[in-house]
């Protein structure tokens, strides 16, 4: 059994920054590549960054290049993203996830375990 609990969502203007940190316990997540997808009111959940087992490859979604940084601490067993220059089209619900491999995947099929979601919302 997984558990992910996301912490660090909130409302923030426009231009500003907020850090995700996502908390696991359970399997040795340190051994699997992690995600972070996010679910904007009417529209499909999305993943927006993605690291691989030691954090030796990254990947974003074109929207968030150069504002969105995914890291992690196997140590701690967190994973954490770092927002910057938030845009109002950012406001969404954030879930981390873990997947089922070492290597970085873009595959929402291969991440089995979710976190409970948090919400980020930026005002114009």
């Amino acid at each position: 059994q997984v558990q992910l609990v996301e912490i660090g969502g909130g409302l923030v203007q426009a231009g500003g920054s907020l850090r995700l940190s996502c908390a696991a316990s359970g399997r040795l997540l340190s051994n699997y590549a992690m995600g972070w997808f996010r679910a904007a009111p009417g529209k499909e959940r999305e993943l927006v960054a993605a690291i691989s087992w030691n954090g030796g490859s990254t990947y974003y979604t074109d929207s968030v290049k150069g504002r969105f940084t995914i890291s992690r601490d196997n140590a701690k067993s967190t994973l954490y993203l770092q927002i910057n220059s938030l845009k109002p089209e950012d406001t969404a619900v954030y879930y981390c996830a873990a997947s089922d491999r070492a290597t970085l995947t873009t595959q929402e099929r291969f991440y089995r375990d979710w976190g409970q979601g948090t919400q980020v919302t930026v005002s114009s």
